[in-house]
């Protein structure tokens, strides 16, 4: 019986975990640091090691005789934990820290992408006011401001104006001189979450999820790490989905060995839809969240052995189900995303759902938390319209001061 060890502490984690704990494989699932109430609620160990703390982490492999690590957040590996492992012949499924520049640097994903002709919004990098407001002026309005590195799903700002623009690139700027932005064209569509396990003779695809990244109802509000997702999604076609890999994903695993840096692990492309055919928005090095709450227990098949059957380059061929809509929404402080100092009692959640913590301790008795995204939530039904029924169903009757979106999977397009 194998032990396995996920890195990382929020909802994604949690299911991560849970997902491998199904594996007739799985004896224990260490989750480091994890929370309070992923040990509390799961069969996990939660081990009180920092996402960057690789001396202890390898440490926790060691002691705790670990098959196989399995990285969820983005920070431990463009910090280079693959690099560390790999140099002590650990296993470990993710990028090395060259690949996780992707994720890490939208500066040089976006070089990345136009320099291979790989779709995706025309963009420039600026590094003071005057570059911002020149490229701005280009671009028109709306336009997109991301910041270069990581920001935990929230560096990303539209702006529909020009005063709109220059007045909050010119704070930017008087609070971080010198800092590197990059500015993209703003484009339309629908916008879909893609999900590629790589291997090292082998890519295998997950089903497309939609997640929903405004704070309030009618995508309103500042963005957030994600409100809820849906998954599978229908509008994102057969067709769709192959010309996904073939012109966005395939090219740029493609670039990055050709650039030295070849990949394993997971690659999220975030694409939009438009009138000229796929593109790509984002890339991230890792799972999602939330969209991994509703795409993870959608495999039928032994995910500890779709893992190592990747890294040990053998033939995969995992099973998906097919036939049901999963949908998922996240429960937050009533103040998120801005800071929050308050702790809340989480709800008497109902049983007959997933649940996945995000974060939260347990205070005489009651689950507790002073965290942003607390909890996602997560069932599943015949398709869209009957899942988001009887989701908020359950949803609305909670006695809690944790707020939600109202819509999420509420139409299927938005």
């Amino acid at each position: 019986m194998a032990n396995v060890l996920v890195v990382g502490s929020g909802a994604r984690e949690h299911a991560i975990a849970q997902t491998f704990l199904r594996s007739p494989q799985v004896e224990q699932v260490l989750v480091a640091p994890g929370n309070e109430l992923m040990e509390q609620t799961t069969n996990l160990t939660c081990l009180p090691i920092a996402l960057t703390d690789f001396t202890g982490l390898k440490a926790a492999v060691s002691k705790h005789h670990v098959d196989l690590t399995f990285v969820g957040s983005e920070e431990p590996l463009v910090a280079g934990i693959v690099d560390a492992f790999q140099a002590d012949g650990l296993p470990i499924f993710g990028p090395t820290q060259a690949a996780a520049q992707l994720e890490g640097s939208k500066d040089f994903m976006k070089q990345l992408l136009h320099h291979y002709q790989i779709p995706t919004a025309q963009s420039e990098t600026v590094t003071n006011l005057e570059q911002a407001q020149a490229v701005v002026a280009d671009f028109g309005f709306p336009v997109v401001v991301k910041t270069d590195g990581l920001a935990a799903g929230k560096g990303v700002t539209i702006h529909q104006t020009k005063t709109e623009a220059v007045q909050w690139l010119t704070e930017f700027y008087q609070h971080h001189p010198a800092a590197k932005l990059v500015l993209e064209e703003y484009l339309t569509g629908f916008e879909y979450s893609f999900f590629t396990f790589v291997g090292s003779q082998q890519i295998i695809h997950a089903p497309v999820a939609h997640d929903y990244k405004r704070r309030n109802a009618g995508d309103q509000g500042p963005n957030t790490g994600g409100m809820g997702a849906y998954s599978p999604v229908s509008k994102v076609t057969p067709t769709i989905v192959q010309q996904t890999i073939t012109e966005l994903v395939q090219p740029t695993l493609d670039a990055l060995a050709a650039e030295g840096r070849p990949f394993t692990g997971v690659l999220y492309t975030g694409a939009m839809l438009t009138k000229d055919g796929p593109k790509v928005i984002e890339f991230n090095v890792r799972l999602g969240d939330p969209e991994t709450q509703v795409i993870l227990p959608q495999l039928q098949s032994d995910f500890y052995q779709l893992v190592q059957d990747l890294l040990a380059g053998r033939p995969v061929q995992p099973k998906w189900q097919t036939e049901q809509t999963y949908l998922g929404v996240v429960l937050t402080n009533p103040d998120y995303p801005q800071a929050n100092q308050t702790w809340y009692q989480l709800p008497q959640l109902p049983t007959d759902v997933t649940i996945d913590y995000a974060n939260g301790v347990v205070r005489d008795g009651k689950l507790m938390s002073n965290g942003g995204r607390i909890v996602t939530v997560v069932t599943h039904a015949a398709d869209l319209q009957q899942v988001h029924q009887q989701l908020y169903q359950k949803l609305n009757a909670l006695q809690t001061e944790l707020t939600f979106r109202p819509d999420i999977g509420q139409n299927g397009t938005k």
